[in-house]
């Protein structure tokens, strides 16, 4: 799990690019999802797998 406010924007860009980061967190509704999909703008928080974001009992934003 990686926050955003921990992270310099850089190196949270490249991470993506190297697709060490697959899914984000939308912290105020608690839902996750893949980092291109619409509500992708909110993510504050990032995980590499699922199974990381179920474990913080997140729901699947569809």
């Amino acid at each position: 799990m990686i926050r955003h406010n921990e992270t310099s924007d850089i190196e949270l860009k490249n991470r993506i690019k190297r697709n060490e980061i697959c899914f984000g967190e939308n912290v105020k509704p608690r839902i996750y999802g893949k980092l291109n999909c619409r509500s992708g703008n909110g993510m504050r928080v990032f995980f590499l797998l699922r199974q990381e974001a179920l474990l913080q009992a997140l729901h699947d934003n569809g």
